[in-house]
Formats: structure tokens, sequence, C-alpha cells
């Protein structure tokens, strides 16, 4: 019995080793694919291998969103992601003062470059969230509003993706120049 529970956890350690890999190739997948789709209030009885593919990974994906927040809020991690539920403004204010005098910001801390990865695995979840509700209520009224809460959250996510991508260029640049 102990050996399997050694087993789960190193299998978990795995996971949260490579749930970022991870969550960014099914996101990109997710997303890329996802004008191919054709669903509206659920999957049709001639769905094809895209919309089949979208909606199980797109599950695979909300369940690694929701292990995502849960190991960015251990151990206290949560008050650098999301430093406003504790009305703690004085990094952040630093950071978008030294923003407007050229400065790049600090990574790490309660920071711009931390706030903006919180709201990104908050957008994340959403979607997640959304999807999830949207697969169980097919077929009902509920669907379609569901679906566009779904789709509404996947811009701000796709949003949140480019201004990830140039927050990491910024720090990348911030870390060539030291």
């Amino acid at each position: 019995m102990a050996n399997s529970s050694s087993v789960f956890s190193r299998l978990v350690s795995k996971l949260v080793d490579y749930q970022h890999a991870c969550i960014i190739i099914l996101s990109a997948f997710l997303i890329s694919t996802s004008g191919w789709i054709l669903m509206g209030r659920g999957l049709r009885n001639s769905a094809s291998i895209w919309d089949y593919l979208h909606v199980y990974l797109g599950l695979v994906t909300a369940g690694l969103s929701v292990s995502m927040l849960i190991t960015h809020c251990l151990r206290g991690r949560w008050r650098q992601m999301f430093p406003w539920l504790l009305a703690d403004f004085s990094q952040l204010n630093k950071d978008l003062s030294g923003l407007v005098k050229g400065r790049i910001p600090v990574a790490g801390g309660r920071g711009l470059f931390s706030c903006i990865e919180g709201i990104g695995i908050l957008l994340l979840v959403g979607v997640g969230f959304s999807g999830v509700i949207w697969f169980c209520l097919q077929g009902s009224s509920d669907a379609f509003m569901w679906r566009s809460y779904h789709i509404l959250l996947v811009k701000g996510f796709i949003g949140f993706i480019l201004i990830h991508v140039f927050c990491v260029c910024l720090h990348l640049l911030d870390f060539i120049k030291n």
C-alpha cells in the first residue's frame, strides 16, 4: 500500500512539473482548432473528430487548470498572484509607475507580472468551468448561454496569452540586459 502511494505522489509531482507545458500545448491546440468545430447546444450525432477532440481535451484542460490554480495557491503563494484580494497594491503601483518611466517590472513578488499571471489562471479556470457546464447542459436551453460565456472567456484568455507572451519577452530582455 505504501508503494502505491509513493507511485501516486511521484505521478502527481511529475504532473505539477509539466502542467504548464501541458496547458500551453492543449490550449494552443484547442484555440487553433476551435474554428473547425460545429457545436451549438452540444455534440451532434454526426460530430467530427475535431468536435470530440475539442470536448474531451477541453475537459482534460479544465482539470489541469484547476490543478494549476491549486498548486499556485499552495503555501501562501496566492498572496503573490492575487495581492488585490488583500488590498495590497504597493508593488503593483511601483511596477506601473516604473513602467511609465520606461523601467521593466520586476518578475515575481506581488507586482504586475504576478497579477497578470493570476488573472490568466482565473481566466483559464473560467474557460474550463464554462466549457464543463456547457458540456453538462448540452441539449438544454441553457447550453447556448454557457456557450456564449465560454466564447467570451476564451477571447479574454487569448488576450491574456498575448499579454503574457509580451511580458515573457520583457522579462527575457531584462534578463539579457542584466
